[in-house]
Order: structure tokens, then C-alpha cells, then sequence
């Protein structure tokens, strides 16, 4: 089976590069998405959220805006959180690889923002950047609603995105229109996967 890693920084159009796989029959799990059910109510992460972040995690509730506040100010906090995530999250995915393998499937996307920083690139047949300019990056994660002081965090703690371009099998540009970057993806579907 083929394993294809999907990474790129904030707001460089990932998801969007995501639903373009799977509408082409390819299954996609993704890390972000995967995160919020850990720290959901009821996730598997919130008690050891509440151990490592006292003060963050409320009737079983985390406040992510106060946790992201912590972490992104605190280069150790940000280690505990990876520490608890991290293994987690990798957990879960291998679950979904095990399952697409088992249903017999040739290929899975993998999203994950922090492949190259991870050190988890050995793990994919082949990966694909997601890229984006600077000024569209920004807009993108203007319009989450971050303040601009963890927009400048987030940016700053992730791989540049001229090392992640380089580092990868494929690059996608998102910063034209979707149409565009639907026809990259396609022409890299067919790459990949010949009918």
C-alpha cells in the first residue's frame, strides 16, 4: 500500500489538497482533526492535559485558546504537549493504516502539518508540500480569528516553508485559483496511481 505524507504550514491549503484525494477514492487521515477528538470532551488526551496544564482543562473541557497561549510562550510546555499528543495521535493513525491495509486498499493520505519536523518523512512512499505565498498564508489564518501574535508563533515555530518545498516529492502551489490546484493534484493522483 502506498502511503502518501501531505504536509504544509498554517493556512497553505492542505485541507483543501485533502478533499481532492479523497474525492478521487483515496483514503485521508488527518492529524489536526485527529487532535480535536483527543482533546475533545471525553478524549483520550484531556486527563493528561489536566495533569501537564492545570488550569486548562474545566468539568472536563479543555480551553484550547489558553493552552495554545501556554505553549506557544513556553518552549517546555510545548515539548510536554507534544509528549502527550505526539503518541497519540500516531496511535490513531496507525489504526486507520491497519484498516485501509485490511479493506485492501492501494493508497492512503496522510495529513500531517508537522511531518519534517517530526522527523517522520522514512515513513512515506512519497510527500507532498503544500505551499502558499506568504501574504495568502496570512490572510487564510486571519480569517480563524487568531490574534496576530500566535499567527506570528505558529508560523515561526513551523519548518520555513522554502525547506519544506525542498525536502518533498511534490509540490503543491495554492496561492492562484482552485481550479488551478485542483488540476496540480490531479496530475499528481495520476503520477502516483496510474489507472
Amino acid at each position: 500500500m502506498m502511503v502518501i505524507g501531505l504536509t504544509g504550514g498554517i493556512g497553505m491549503g492542505k485541507s483543501t489538497v485533502a478533499k481532492i484525494f479523497a474525492a478521487h477514492g483515496i483514503p485521508c487521515f488527518n492529524a489536526d482533526d485527529e487532535v480535536h477528538l483527543l482533546q475533545a470532551p471525553g478524549g483520550r488526551a484531556i486527563p493528561a492535559l489536566d495533569r501537564a496544564f492545570p488550569g486548562t482543562v474545566e468539568d472536563g473541557v479543555l480551553n484550547r485558546a489558553k493552552l495554545r497561549e501556554w505553549v506557544l510562550r513556553d518552549d517546555a510546555a510545548m515539548r510536554r504537549l507534544e509528549a502527550i499528543m505526539h503518541p497519540l495521535v500516531r496511535q490513531s493513525e496507525a489504526h486507520f493504516r491497519t484498516a485501509a491495509f485490511r479493506a485492501g486498499r492501494g493508497a492512503v493520505l496522510l495529513d500531517l502539518p508537522l511531518l519534517f519536523e517530526t522527523g517522520s518523512e522514512n515513513r512515506f512512499s512519497k510527500i507532498i508540500t503544500v505551499s502558499a505565498p506568504p501574504d495568502v498564508q496570512l490572510e487564510r489564518v486571519r480569517r480563524r480569528g487568531l490574534p496576530e501574535a500566535q499567527i506570528e508563533a505558529i508560523i515561526a515555530r513551523q519548518m520555513p516553508d522554502a525547506e519544506k518545498r525542498r525536502r518533498a516529492d511534490y509540490v503543491v502551489r495554492t496561492g492562484l485559483s482552485k481550479f488551478h490546484t485542483v488540476r496540480q493534484v490531479r496530475r499528481i493522483i495520476r503520477g502516483l496511481l496510474p489507472s
